[in-house]
C-alpha cells in the first residue's frame, strides 16, 4: 500500500538540527519507496508558501510566525483553516508529527484525529519528571498523545521515558534509530594534523549539551596534553562563557570556534578531528556521535539515555557526565590515538554504514504505517475515556476544545466545502492513495 504522507514540525530547513536532517532523509526515502510525502512547517523569514526540495519534496512553509525557541504560539483553532485545506488538497492519509518541542506537529495532528486521518509522533527527546517545565511539558504530551495512534521512539530508552511520562501503553510504542548519510559522512584522513590531536565537538552551545561541562574540560586537558586542539562547531547562549574561559586561561591558540554551521559543511570539520567528544547531559540517540563514527573519529561521550545503545564498545568511551568522567575518557582517547589502533578510520565507518541506513529506517516507518492503517478506528466513546484518563482537569478541558473543534470544522465546512477545494496535482509516478485508487 502506498500513502500520502503529511510530515509536520517546526523544526525544518533551512534550519539546521538533528529533527530537521531525520524529517528530510526520512521524506526522501519514503518518495524513493513510492509514497507520497510533504512536509509543513512555519514560515522561515521570507520563506512563505510552498517551495520544492530534492526529489520533487513539497514543503508548505505557512505563514505563522515563532513564538518561543521556534515553535509556533500553541492556539488550537487559528491553525485548523490551512491544515485542514492542506489535508484535503493533498488526500492526506497519515499525518506524522516529529519532536515533542513543536507546537505545530501536536495541533496538526490533533485536526488530523479530528478529520478521521491516522497519525503518527515521533518523539526524539528525553524529558525528567521531577522540574516544574517537565511536569507541564509532561501533562502536555500525555493529553497530544491520547488521541495518536501510534509513537516512534530513537531508542529503547526514549521508549520507556515517553511511556512513564505519557501514560502511553507500550504496544503503542515502536522503536526505529536514527540513520546517518554514509554517503556523505566519508573519512579523510589527509586532513588531520600529524603534530596535534584535536578534539571537535559540533552542538548547540546550551546547558543541556554540556557546555559548562566542556569549560571546566578544556582547561584541565589542555595542561595535561601539549599537543591539543579544541575544534568547537556551534552556537549558543553559552559560547560567550566558553570564549571567556578561553581567554582566562590563555588558550586562544588551542581552542577554535567556527560559530554555526550549516549540515553540509560538518562533514569538513569532522575529518580534521582525530576525537570527538559530546559532553550532553540528556540525549535519546544523538546523531552527532554517529555521524563522527562515520567520519572515522573516535568518541568519547557521556553516559546519558539512549548514548549507551548507538556505538559498539570498542568504538566509544563512555564516560559520567562529570569534568571528572569525561577528562578520563579523553584520556584514554588520547592514548589509543598515540598509538597503531586495532580499527582504523575506514573501519569505523564500514561498521556505522552497516548499522545505520535511512532505507531501513523508512521500511520500518512503512511497517508502522502499515499496522495503524490496518487499526480500526476508535469509536467516540474510547477517544472521550482516553482523554479523561489523561487527567482530571487536563482532559475535561481537552473534550471541551475538541467540542469547540468539531463546531469550528462544521463551520468551515459549509463555509468551504471539501468538494470545492482543488486537489493538488500528483506528480509522483505510480503512487497510489490508501483512500483512492490510482487515476489514468
Amino acid at each position: 500500500m502506498k500513502y500520502s504522507i503529511c510530515m509536520v514540525s517546526d523544526f525544518f530547513y533551512p534550519n539546521s538540527g538533528g529533527v530537521e536532517a531525520h524529517v528530510f532523509q526520512l521524506s526522501q526515502c519514503l518518495l524513493a519507496m513510492g509514497h507520497k510525502v510533504i512536509v509543513v512547517t512555519h514560515s522561515y523569514g521570507s520563506r512563505v508558501g510552498i517551495r520544492y526540495m530534492t526529489s520533487g519534496l513539497k514543503v508548505y512553509y505557512c505563514p505563522y510566525k515563532t513564538f518561543y525557541k521556534g515553535c509556533v504560539l500553541p492556539t488550537m483553532l487559528t491553525t485548523l483553516p490551512l491544515l485542514r485545506n492542506i489535508f484535503i488538497r493533498e488526500q492526506v492519509d497519515i499525518v506524522h508529527g516529529h519532536s515533542a518541542f513543536s507546537t505545530l506537529a501536536h495541533e496538526a495532528m490533533l485536526h488530523a484525529g479530528s478529520m478521521g486521518i491516522r497519525t503518527v509522533f515521533t518523539d526524539h527527546s528525553l524529558f525528567g519528571f521531577a522540574d516544574t517545565s517537565a511536569i507541564v511539558t509532561n501533562n502536555f504530551l500525555q493529553v497530544s498523545l491520547a488521541q495518536v495512534d501510534h509513537c516512534i521512539c530513537v531508542s529503547y530508552t526514549g521508549k520507556e521515558n515517553t511511556v512513564l511520562r505519557a501514560n502511553v501503553t507500550s504496544h503503542r510504542v515502536s522503536v526505529i534509530p536514527n540513520a546517518v548519510d554514509s554517503a556523505a559522512f566519508t573519512p579523510d584522513p589527509s586532513r588531520r594534523s600529524s603534530d596535534r590531536i584535536t578534539v571537535v565537538m559540533v552542538s548547540r552551545l546550551v546547558y543541556r549539551k554540556g557546555a559548562d561541562l566542556l569549560a571546566g574540560l578544556i582547561p584541565l586537558a589542555c595542561r595535561k596534553h601539549d599537543k591539543l586542539h579544541f575544534l568547537i562547531g556551534g552556537d549558543g547562549p553559552k559560547r560567550s562563557m566558553l570564549e571567556e574561559m578561553t581567554e582566562k586561561n590563555q588558550l586562544s591558540d588551542r581552542v577554535t570556534f567556527l560559530g554555526e554551521l550549516k549540515h553540509s559543511e560538518v562533514r569538513d570539520v569532522l575529518v580534521q578531528g582525530d576525537i570527538y567528544i559530546n559532553c550532553s547531559l540528556t540525549e535519546a540517540f544523538c546523531i552527532a556521535i554517529v555521524e563522527a563514527a562515520s567520519c572515522g573519529l573516535q568518541v568519547v561521550s557521556t553516559r546519558v539515555g539512549g548514548v549507551p545503545e548507538v556505538l559498539p564498545p570498542d568504538q566509544i568511551w563512555l564516560t559520567e557526565p562529570t569534568v571528572e568522567s569525561l577528562l578520563s575518557g579523553l584520556d584514554a582517547a588520547v592514548a589509543e590515538a598515540g598509538r597503531p589502533s586495532a580499527l582504523s578510520a575506514w573501519d569505523r565507518h564500514r561498521r556505522v554504514a552497516s548499522m545505520y541506513r535511512w532505507q531501513e529506517v523508512a521500511a520500518r516507518t512503512q511497517d508502522v504505517y502499515d499496522i495503524v492503517w490496518r487499526t480500526p478506528r476508535r469509536d467516540q466513546r474510547s477517544q472521550t475515556m482516553r482523554y479523561l484518563s489523561s487527567g482530571p482537569l487536563s482532559g475535561k478541558f481537552m473534550i471541551a476544545v475538541l467540542f469547540l473543534l468539531r463546531l469550528y470544522s462544521a463551520f468551515l465546512e459549509w463555509f468551504q466545502p471539501r468538494e470545492d477545494i482543488e486537489l493538488a496535482a500528483d506528480w509522483h509516478r505510480g503512487f497510489r492513495s490508501a483512500n483512492q485508487p490510482l487515476q489514468h
